[in-house]
C-alpha cells in the first residue's frame, strides 16, 4: 500500500527571467503536486493584472496584497510556488517562506537575465519602454539590491542550465 507524504511548499525565488514559471510547472508535473504563480494569483483574485494593481493602490498596497496572498500559500501542502521578484525582498517574507517550506533561489548572471527579459519585454511594464543599455543598468542595479534577499534561500540553483532530472533527485534525498 502506498501512502502519500505531504510535502511542505517549495517557493521559487529569483528575479525576473530567472524561470521561476518555467520551472515550477516543471517540478509540479513531476511531483505530481499543484503549481501557483503568486502572480497569476493575485491577478484572479482581484480580477486585474497587477500593473494596474500598481497603478489603482501603489507598491505599498500592492506589496500588502501580495504578503496575504502569500500567507494563505504557506499554509499549503503538495504546492511548487512561483513568488514575484520582489516577494522575498518585503517586509518578513523570505523568512516565512523558509520556516513555513523549501526555498530555491534560482540565480542567473545578469547578462542572461537581460537577454531573457527583452524577449518578453512586452510583457513586463516595469521594463516594457527601456532600450537595452537602460535595461542592463536597471537589472544590474535592481538585481544588486535584492540578492541579499534572494541569497537567504536554502538553496541556490544555477538557473542558466538546469537540469531538472539531476535536481529532482537532489529533492527526493533531502
Amino acid at each position: 500500500m502506498f501512502i502519500h507524504r505531504k510535502m511542505r511548499p517549495i517557493f521559487l525565488i529569483g528575479y525576473m527571467g530567472s524561470g521561476k514559471t518555467t520551472v515550477g510547472r516543471i517540478l509540479a508535473r513531476q511531483y505530481g503536486i499543484e503549481h501557483i504563480d503568486l502572480d497569476w494569483r493575485i491577478e484572479q483574485r482581484f480580477h486585474t493584472k497587477i500593473s494596474d494593481i500598481f497603478a489603482e493602490i501603489g507598491e505599498d498596497g500592492f506589496r500588502r496584497r501580495e504578503r496575504n496572498m502569500l500567507q494563505e500559500v504557506m499554509g499549503m501542502e503538495d504546492v511548487v510556488v512561483s513568488v514575484g521578484g520582489g516577494t522575498p525582498c518585503y517586509f518578513d517574507n523570505m523568512e516565512q517562506m523558509n520556516l513555513s517550506g523549501q526555498t530555491i533561489y534560482l540565480q542567473c548572471d545578469k547578462d542572461v537575465l537581460v537577454e531573457r527579459i527583452m524577449r518578453s519585454q512586452s510583457k513586463r511594464p516595469i521594463v516594457a519602454n527601456k532600450t537595452k543599455d537602460e535595461l542592463e543598468t536597471f537589472v544590474a542595479e535592481h538585481l544588486a539590491e535584492r540578492e541579499k534577499f534572494y541569497l537567504k534561500a536554502q538553496y541556490v540553483w544555477n538557473a542558466e542550465k538546469i537540469d531538472l532530472d539531476e535536481l529532482r533527485i537532489d529533492f527526493l534525498s533531502k
